[in-house]
Protein backbone atom coordinates (compact mmCIF):
# COMPACT_ATOMS: atom_id res chain seq x y z
CA UNK A 1 0.00 0.00 0.00
CA UNK A 2 1.62 3.41 -0.99
CA UNK A 3 0.90 7.11 -1.19
CA UNK A 4 1.52 9.94 -2.54
CA UNK A 5 0.73 13.19 -0.42
CA UNK A 6 2.19 16.11 1.13
CA UNK A 7 4.05 14.96 4.86
CA UNK A 8 4.89 16.90 7.80
CA UNK A 9 5.80 14.71 11.25
CA UNK A 10 5.14 17.21 13.74
CA UNK A 11 6.91 16.44 16.88
CA UNK A 12 4.05 16.92 20.13
CA UNK A 13 7.23 17.46 22.65
CA UNK A 14 8.06 20.77 20.73
CA UNK A 15 6.14 22.91 22.82
CA UNK A 16 7.34 21.68 25.91
CA UNK A 17 10.97 22.89 24.78
CA UNK A 18 9.53 26.20 23.53
CA UNK A 19 9.70 25.29 20.29
CA UNK A 20 7.53 25.15 17.00
CA UNK A 21 7.02 23.06 14.10
CA UNK A 22 7.65 24.87 10.54
CA UNK A 23 4.37 24.19 9.34
CA UNK A 24 5.05 23.15 6.04
CA UNK A 25 4.69 19.70 4.59
CA UNK A 26 7.32 17.88 1.98
CA UNK A 27 6.06 15.73 -1.24
CA UNK A 28 6.25 12.24 -0.05
CA UNK A 29 5.73 7.93 -0.70
CA UNK A 30 3.77 6.93 2.33
CA UNK A 31 4.11 2.91 2.25
CA UNK A 32 2.85 0.27 4.84
CA UNK A 33 4.94 -3.26 4.84
CA UNK A 34 6.38 -5.79 6.34
CA UNK A 35 10.18 -5.53 8.16
CA UNK A 36 11.97 -8.41 9.45
CA UNK A 37 13.70 -6.78 12.34
CA UNK A 38 17.53 -8.55 11.93
CA UNK A 39 17.94 -8.98 15.87
CA UNK A 40 14.78 -11.20 16.71
CA UNK A 41 13.89 -11.72 13.33
CA UNK A 42 10.55 -10.91 14.37
CA UNK A 43 8.43 -9.61 11.50
CA UNK A 44 6.14 -6.10 11.95
CA UNK A 45 4.30 -4.01 9.63
CA UNK A 46 5.71 -0.27 9.75
CA UNK A 47 4.86 3.10 8.29
CA UNK A 48 7.87 4.43 6.24
CA UNK A 49 7.86 7.90 4.96
CA UNK A 50 10.13 8.65 1.97
CA UNK A 51 11.30 12.06 0.99
CA UNK A 52 13.22 13.91 -1.66
CA UNK A 53 16.08 14.65 1.03
CA UNK A 54 15.66 11.24 2.72
CA UNK A 55 14.69 8.63 -0.11
CA UNK A 56 15.40 5.38 1.86
CA UNK A 57 12.83 6.74 4.08
CA UNK A 58 11.81 6.79 8.19
CA UNK A 59 9.88 4.02 9.69
CA UNK A 60 7.29 4.20 12.62
CA UNK A 61 5.80 1.08 13.69
CA UNK A 62 2.02 0.92 13.21
CA UNK A 63 1.10 -2.45 15.47
CA UNK A 64 -0.75 -1.01 18.37
CA UNK A 65 1.07 2.46 17.94
CA UNK A 66 -1.50 4.11 16.88
CA UNK A 67 -3.13 6.75 19.61
CA UNK A 68 -6.08 8.65 17.07
CA UNK A 69 -6.92 9.00 13.53
CA UNK A 70 -8.15 12.42 12.59
CA UNK A 71 -10.30 12.30 9.50
CA UNK A 72 -12.46 15.37 9.30
CA UNK A 73 -11.28 16.63 6.02
CA UNK A 74 -10.48 13.20 4.76
CA UNK A 75 -12.52 14.18 1.47
CA UNK A 76 -9.86 17.18 0.90
CA UNK A 77 -7.44 14.96 1.09
CA UNK A 78 -6.10 15.49 4.69
CA UNK A 79 -6.13 13.36 8.02
CA UNK A 80 -3.52 13.04 10.23
CA UNK A 81 -2.31 9.63 12.41
CA UNK A 82 -1.33 10.87 15.72
CA UNK A 83 1.52 7.73 17.10
CA UNK A 84 2.03 6.65 20.98
CA UNK A 85 6.06 6.25 20.34
CA UNK A 86 7.63 8.81 19.01
CA UNK A 87 4.91 10.95 20.24
CA UNK A 88 4.48 12.59 16.93
CA UNK A 89 1.58 13.66 14.13
CA UNK A 90 2.04 12.52 11.15
CA UNK A 91 0.24 15.20 9.41
CA UNK A 92 -1.45 14.29 5.52
CA UNK A 93 -2.74 16.68 3.05
CA UNK A 94 -2.83 17.11 -0.87
CA UNK A 95 -3.45 12.98 -1.61
CA UNK A 96 -6.15 11.88 -3.51
CA UNK A 97 -9.21 10.55 -1.66
CA UNK A 98 -10.49 7.57 -2.68
CA UNK A 99 -6.26 6.60 -1.89
CA UNK A 100 -6.12 8.16 1.37
CA UNK A 101 -9.17 6.62 2.77
CA UNK A 102 -7.98 3.26 1.64
CA UNK A 103 -4.51 3.94 3.04
CA UNK A 104 -5.92 5.09 6.60
CA UNK A 105 -7.89 1.68 6.52
CA UNK A 106 -4.54 -0.54 5.83
CA UNK A 107 -3.02 1.34 8.86
CA UNK A 108 -6.05 0.52 11.23
CA UNK A 109 -5.37 -2.89 9.98
CA UNK A 110 -2.29 -2.94 10.93
CA UNK A 111 -2.83 -1.53 14.19
CA UNK A 112 -5.02 -3.64 15.20
CA UNK A 113 -2.43 -6.78 14.48
CA UNK A 114 -4.35 -8.26 11.99
CA UNK A 115 -3.45 -11.43 9.68
CA UNK A 116 -0.63 -10.27 7.63
CA UNK A 117 -2.04 -11.88 5.10
CA UNK A 118 -4.95 -10.05 4.13
CA UNK A 119 -3.13 -6.71 4.18
CA UNK A 120 -2.17 -5.12 1.26
CA UNK A 121 1.61 -4.67 2.12
CA UNK A 122 4.04 -2.81 -0.24
CA UNK A 123 7.96 -3.19 -0.39
CA UNK A 124 9.73 -1.18 2.30
CA UNK A 125 12.13 0.18 -0.58
CA UNK A 126 13.62 3.32 -1.20
CA UNK A 127 11.50 5.71 -3.83
CA UNK A 128 12.46 7.06 -7.02
CA UNK A 129 13.54 10.83 -7.25
CA UNK A 130 10.59 11.46 -9.67
CA UNK A 131 8.02 10.02 -7.16
CA UNK A 132 8.64 12.54 -4.50
CA UNK A 133 9.23 15.57 -7.09
CA UNK A 134 6.78 18.79 -6.52
CA UNK A 135 3.71 18.61 -7.65
CA UNK A 136 3.03 18.71 -11.37
CA UNK A 137 0.55 21.78 -12.29
CA UNK A 138 0.72 21.64 -15.82
CA UNK A 139 0.33 18.55 -18.86
CA UNK A 140 0.31 18.58 -22.45
CA UNK A 141 -0.19 14.88 -24.55
CA UNK A 142 -0.66 15.70 -28.24
CA UNK A 143 0.35 11.93 -29.19
CA UNK A 144 -1.85 8.78 -28.39
CA UNK A 145 1.52 7.20 -27.52
CA UNK A 146 1.99 9.02 -24.89
CA UNK A 147 -1.58 8.84 -23.37
CA UNK A 148 -1.42 7.59 -19.74
CA UNK A 149 -3.28 4.05 -20.14
CA UNK A 150 -2.05 2.54 -16.70
CA UNK A 151 -0.80 5.17 -14.61
CA UNK A 152 -3.07 8.17 -13.57
CA UNK A 153 -3.10 12.19 -13.91
CA UNK A 154 -1.00 14.15 -11.21
CA UNK A 155 -3.94 15.48 -8.73
CA UNK A 156 -2.28 18.29 -8.60
CA UNK A 157 -3.21 19.40 -12.39
CA UNK A 158 -4.32 23.01 -12.79
CA UNK A 159 -3.68 23.07 -16.97
CA UNK A 160 -4.40 19.49 -19.14
CA UNK A 161 -4.41 19.35 -22.50
CA UNK A 162 -4.89 15.77 -24.42
CA UNK A 163 -5.16 16.31 -28.10
CA UNK A 164 -4.59 14.34 -31.32
CA UNK A 165 -5.24 11.14 -29.37
CA UNK A 166 -8.49 10.07 -30.89
CA UNK A 167 -10.37 10.01 -27.96
CA UNK A 168 -13.74 9.17 -28.37
CA UNK A 169 -15.44 10.15 -24.83
CA UNK A 170 -13.78 11.82 -21.56
CA UNK A 171 -11.64 10.05 -19.76
CA UNK A 172 -13.12 9.79 -16.20
CA UNK A 173 -9.58 9.60 -14.52
CA UNK A 174 -9.63 14.25 -15.22
CA UNK A 175 -12.82 14.45 -13.46
CA UNK A 176 -10.97 13.47 -10.43
CA UNK A 177 -8.49 16.81 -10.63
CA UNK A 178 -10.31 18.75 -8.53
CA UNK A 179 -7.56 21.80 -9.07
CA UNK A 180 -8.24 22.03 -12.72
CA UNK A 181 -8.89 25.50 -14.12
CA UNK A 182 -8.21 24.27 -18.03
CA UNK A 183 -8.86 21.70 -20.07
CA UNK A 184 -8.14 21.15 -23.83
CA UNK A 185 -9.80 18.60 -24.99
CA UNK A 186 -9.52 19.95 -28.92
CA UNK A 187 -8.89 17.69 -31.65
CA UNK A 188 -10.21 14.38 -30.31
CA UNK A 189 -13.25 12.31 -31.61
CA UNK A 190 -15.59 13.25 -28.39
CA UNK A 191 -19.17 13.20 -29.26
CA UNK A 192 -20.71 14.09 -25.63
CA UNK A 193 -19.67 15.51 -22.78
CA UNK A 194 -20.43 13.37 -18.94
CA UNK A 195 -22.62 15.72 -16.85
CA UNK A 196 -20.14 15.22 -14.46
CA UNK A 197 -17.87 17.19 -15.78
CA UNK A 198 -19.75 20.12 -13.86
CA UNK A 199 -17.85 18.75 -10.70
CA UNK A 200 -14.79 20.39 -11.84
CA UNK A 201 -15.29 23.15 -9.36
CA UNK A 202 -12.33 25.03 -10.53
CA UNK A 203 -12.53 24.99 -14.00
CA UNK A 204 -12.51 28.50 -15.59
CA UNK A 205 -11.28 27.71 -19.63
CA UNK A 206 -12.61 24.48 -21.34
CA UNK A 207 -11.38 23.88 -24.81
CA UNK A 208 -12.99 20.98 -27.25
CA UNK A 209 -12.38 22.60 -30.76
CA UNK A 210 -12.80 20.14 -33.41
CA UNK A 211 -14.71 17.37 -31.85
CA UNK A 212 -17.86 15.22 -32.66
CA UNK A 213 -19.89 17.05 -29.71
CA UNK A 214 -23.26 17.43 -31.30
CA UNK A 215 -25.36 18.33 -27.96
CA UNK A 216 -24.66 20.78 -25.21
CA UNK A 217 -26.30 19.30 -22.42
CA UNK A 218 -28.54 21.34 -19.78
CA UNK A 219 -27.12 19.81 -16.72
CA UNK A 220 -23.32 21.09 -17.57
CA UNK A 221 -25.59 25.00 -17.93
CA UNK A 222 -27.19 24.38 -14.57
CA UNK A 223 -23.60 22.37 -12.69
CA UNK A 224 -20.84 24.41 -10.86
CA UNK A 225 -19.63 26.25 -14.73
CA UNK A 226 -22.45 28.60 -13.62
CA UNK A 227 -19.46 30.42 -10.76
CA UNK A 228 -16.43 29.81 -13.00
CA UNK A 229 -16.06 29.04 -16.81
CA UNK A 230 -14.98 32.19 -18.42
CA UNK A 231 -13.83 30.77 -21.58
CA UNK A 232 -15.56 27.75 -23.87
CA UNK A 233 -14.37 26.55 -27.17
CA UNK A 234 -17.08 24.67 -29.00
CA UNK A 235 -15.86 25.47 -32.39
CA UNK A 236 -15.70 22.56 -35.12
CA UNK A 237 -18.17 20.58 -34.18
CA UNK A 238 -21.76 19.45 -35.14
CA UNK A 239 -23.40 21.94 -32.79
CA UNK A 240 -27.05 22.48 -34.14
CA UNK A 241 -28.63 24.45 -31.22
CA UNK A 242 -27.35 25.20 -27.63
CA UNK A 243 -30.05 25.04 -24.98
CA UNK A 244 -31.81 27.94 -23.08
CA UNK A 245 -30.34 26.93 -20.15
CA UNK A 246 -26.84 28.06 -21.85
CA UNK A 247 -27.27 31.25 -20.87
CA UNK A 248 -27.00 30.17 -17.14
CA UNK A 249 -23.13 30.33 -17.35
CA UNK A 250 -22.95 34.23 -16.86
CA UNK A 251 -19.10 34.66 -16.06
CA UNK A 252 -18.20 33.46 -19.88
CA UNK A 253 -16.19 36.20 -21.02
CA UNK A 254 -14.87 34.29 -24.54
CA UNK A 255 -17.25 32.08 -26.46
CA UNK A 256 -16.54 30.52 -29.74
CA UNK A 257 -19.01 28.86 -31.42
CA UNK A 258 -17.62 29.00 -35.58
CA UNK A 259 -17.78 26.32 -37.89
CA UNK A 260 -21.05 24.42 -36.19
CA UNK A 261 -24.46 23.86 -37.81
CA UNK A 262 -26.00 26.28 -35.51
CA UNK A 263 -29.71 27.31 -37.08
CA UNK A 264 -30.10 29.73 -33.68
CA UNK A 265 -28.30 31.46 -30.70
CA UNK A 266 -29.90 31.04 -27.18
CA UNK A 267 -33.27 33.19 -26.90
CA UNK A 268 -31.78 34.90 -23.57
CA UNK A 269 -28.34 35.14 -24.85
CA UNK A 270 -28.50 38.87 -23.68
CA UNK A 271 -28.08 37.58 -19.90
CA UNK A 272 -24.22 36.73 -20.59
CA UNK A 273 -23.57 40.41 -19.03
CA UNK A 274 -19.96 39.86 -19.16
CA UNK A 275 -19.24 38.42 -22.12
CA UNK A 276 -16.68 40.49 -24.83
CA UNK A 277 -15.76 37.99 -27.07
CA UNK A 278 -18.37 36.31 -29.18
CA UNK A 279 -17.75 34.44 -32.67
CA UNK A 280 -20.32 32.29 -34.17
CA UNK A 281 -18.82 32.57 -38.32
CA UNK A 282 -19.80 29.77 -40.62
CA UNK A 283 -23.03 28.41 -39.03
CA UNK A 284 -26.38 28.47 -40.32
CA UNK A 285 -27.79 31.18 -38.48
CA UNK A 286 -31.13 33.04 -40.95
CA UNK A 287 -31.60 35.66 -37.56
CA UNK A 288 -30.76 37.06 -34.15
CA UNK A 289 -32.14 36.61 -30.96
CA UNK A 290 -34.14 39.78 -29.84
CA UNK A 291 -31.95 39.75 -26.43
CA UNK A 292 -29.05 39.98 -28.82
CA UNK A 293 -29.14 43.60 -28.22
CA UNK A 294 -28.49 43.57 -24.76
CA UNK A 295 -24.88 42.74 -25.25
CA UNK A 296 -22.03 44.49 -24.59
CA UNK A 297 -18.80 43.18 -26.70
CA UNK A 298 -15.58 43.97 -27.57
CA UNK A 299 -15.35 41.71 -30.47
CA UNK A 300 -18.08 39.94 -32.59
CA UNK A 301 -17.60 38.05 -35.64
CA UNK A 302 -20.49 36.72 -37.68
CA UNK A 303 -19.17 36.31 -40.98
CA UNK A 304 -20.61 33.11 -43.22
CA UNK A 305 -23.86 32.90 -41.89
CA UNK A 306 -27.28 33.12 -44.16
CA UNK A 307 -28.51 35.90 -42.65
CA UNK A 308 -32.11 37.11 -44.69
CA UNK A 309 -33.10 40.36 -45.33
CA UNK A 310 -35.51 41.52 -42.99
CA UNK A 311 -38.78 43.11 -43.80
CA UNK A 312 -40.66 44.29 -41.75
CA UNK A 313 -44.14 43.71 -42.89
CA UNK A 314 -43.28 39.88 -43.07
CA UNK A 315 -44.59 39.05 -40.01
CA UNK A 316 -45.42 36.04 -37.94
CA UNK A 317 -48.79 36.43 -36.25
CA UNK A 318 -49.94 34.92 -32.90
CA UNK A 319 -52.41 36.88 -31.19
CA UNK A 320 -55.82 35.83 -29.98
CA UNK A 321 -58.59 37.98 -28.63
CA UNK A 322 -59.12 38.67 -26.06
CA UNK A 323 -55.74 37.32 -24.32
CA UNK A 324 -56.43 33.82 -22.14
CA UNK A 325 -56.17 34.76 -18.34
CA UNK A 326 -53.20 32.67 -18.49
CA UNK A 327 -51.75 35.40 -21.08
CA UNK A 328 -52.50 38.14 -19.11
CA UNK A 329 -51.65 36.63 -15.85
CA UNK A 330 -47.81 35.08 -17.40
CA UNK A 331 -47.27 38.85 -18.64
CA UNK A 332 -48.05 40.82 -14.91
CA UNK A 333 -45.85 38.06 -12.61
CA UNK A 334 -43.08 39.34 -16.01
CA UNK A 335 -44.13 42.78 -15.63
CA UNK A 336 -44.17 43.02 -11.88
CA UNK A 337 -40.62 41.06 -11.61
CA UNK A 338 -43.08 38.52 -9.25
CA UNK A 339 -40.77 36.05 -8.18
CA UNK A 340 -41.64 32.46 -9.75
CA UNK A 341 -40.24 28.88 -9.77
CA UNK A 342 -40.75 24.84 -9.63
CA UNK A 343 -41.94 25.05 -6.17
CA UNK A 344 -44.83 27.41 -6.76
CA UNK A 345 -45.37 27.49 -10.41
CA UNK A 346 -46.11 23.84 -12.62
CA UNK A 347 -42.67 23.60 -14.63
CA UNK A 348 -44.29 24.44 -18.30
CA UNK A 349 -45.64 27.78 -16.85
CA UNK A 350 -42.11 28.41 -15.39
CA UNK A 351 -40.43 27.77 -18.85
CA UNK A 352 -43.33 30.22 -20.75
CA UNK A 353 -41.72 32.66 -18.04
CA UNK A 354 -37.93 32.18 -19.03
CA UNK A 355 -38.59 32.83 -22.72
CA UNK A 356 -41.05 35.72 -22.01
CA UNK A 357 -40.14 38.40 -24.81
CA UNK A 358 -40.33 42.22 -24.58
CA UNK A 359 -42.20 44.30 -26.70
CA UNK A 360 -41.41 48.20 -28.18
CA UNK A 361 -43.48 49.63 -25.64
CA UNK A 362 -40.89 48.09 -22.59
CA UNK A 363 -44.26 45.46 -21.84
CA UNK A 364 -43.60 41.68 -21.73
CA UNK A 365 -45.81 38.90 -23.90
CA UNK A 366 -45.01 35.10 -23.47
CA UNK A 367 -46.75 33.16 -25.72
CA UNK A 368 -49.23 35.60 -27.77
CA UNK A 369 -47.19 38.15 -29.66
CA UNK A 370 -46.55 39.58 -33.23
CA UNK A 371 -43.00 38.39 -34.67
CA UNK A 372 -40.97 39.82 -37.43
CA UNK A 373 -37.11 40.90 -37.68
CA UNK A 374 -35.32 44.14 -38.52
CA UNK A 375 -32.00 44.91 -39.30
CA UNK A 376 -29.66 46.33 -36.62
CA UNK A 377 -26.22 47.59 -36.87
CA UNK A 378 -23.66 45.29 -35.22
CA UNK A 379 -21.81 48.11 -33.77
CA UNK A 380 -24.46 48.93 -31.43
CA UNK A 381 -23.15 45.63 -29.34
CA UNK A 382 -19.50 45.26 -29.77
CA UNK A 383 -16.64 47.54 -30.68
CA UNK A 384 -14.96 45.62 -33.86
CA UNK A 385 -17.37 43.74 -35.99
CA UNK A 386 -15.86 41.11 -38.99
CA UNK A 387 -17.98 41.68 -41.46
CA UNK A 388 -21.15 39.99 -41.75
CA UNK A 389 -20.14 39.10 -45.43
CA UNK A 390 -18.23 40.09 -48.51
CA UNK A 391 -20.08 42.91 -49.15
CA UNK A 392 -18.79 45.04 -46.48
CA UNK A 393 -21.76 44.72 -44.21
CA UNK A 394 -22.41 44.83 -40.80
CA UNK A 395 -25.42 44.45 -40.07
CA UNK A 396 -27.88 41.82 -39.12
CA UNK A 397 -31.39 40.68 -38.88
CA UNK A 398 -32.57 40.35 -35.09
CA UNK A 399 -35.65 39.20 -34.23
CA UNK A 400 -38.41 41.78 -32.60
CA UNK A 401 -41.86 40.89 -30.52
CA UNK A 402 -45.28 42.79 -30.05
CA UNK A 403 -47.32 42.68 -27.24
CA UNK A 404 -50.39 44.00 -29.25
CA UNK A 405 -51.62 45.10 -32.98
CA UNK A 406 -51.34 48.14 -31.67
CA UNK A 407 -47.53 48.29 -30.98
CA UNK A 408 -46.83 46.16 -34.20
CA UNK A 409 -48.89 49.31 -36.12
CA UNK A 410 -47.13 52.02 -34.11
CA UNK A 411 -43.80 50.40 -35.47
CA UNK A 412 -44.80 50.39 -39.04
CA UNK A 413 -46.08 53.77 -39.27
CA UNK A 414 -42.11 54.36 -37.33
CA UNK A 415 -40.42 52.53 -40.22
CA UNK A 416 -42.49 53.86 -43.23
CA UNK A 417 -41.70 57.17 -42.00
CA UNK A 418 -37.95 56.38 -41.67
CA UNK A 419 -38.48 55.05 -45.04
CA UNK A 420 -39.70 57.91 -46.55
CA UNK A 421 -36.72 60.29 -45.79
Amino acid sequence: MKLQCDVEVVNRMLPSFGMKSRGKGARAVLSIGKHVDKTTRVANVYMIICTAKDRAGSKYKLKDNIEKFFTWFVEEGKATVRLKEPAVDICLSKADANSLKSFLSAARLADRGSDLRSLPLATLTPVRARDVEKPKKKLTIVSKKDYPLTSSFPYSLEQLQVSYCKLSRMDTRMLSLKALRKLDLSNNHIKKLPATIGDLGCLAELILHNNQLESFSEALCLSTLQRTLQHLDLSQNRLRGLPSQFCQLRELVNLKLDDNKLVWLPFRVGRLSKLRFLSAAHNQLALLPSDFRKLSLENLDLFGNPFAQPNPLDHNFHLTFPLSLQELASRAVVNLRVPYGPQLLPAHLCRDLDVSKVCDCGNACVSFFIRTAVSMNLHQVSHTVVLVDNMGGTEAPVQQHFCSLSCYSEFLDNSLQRGAR
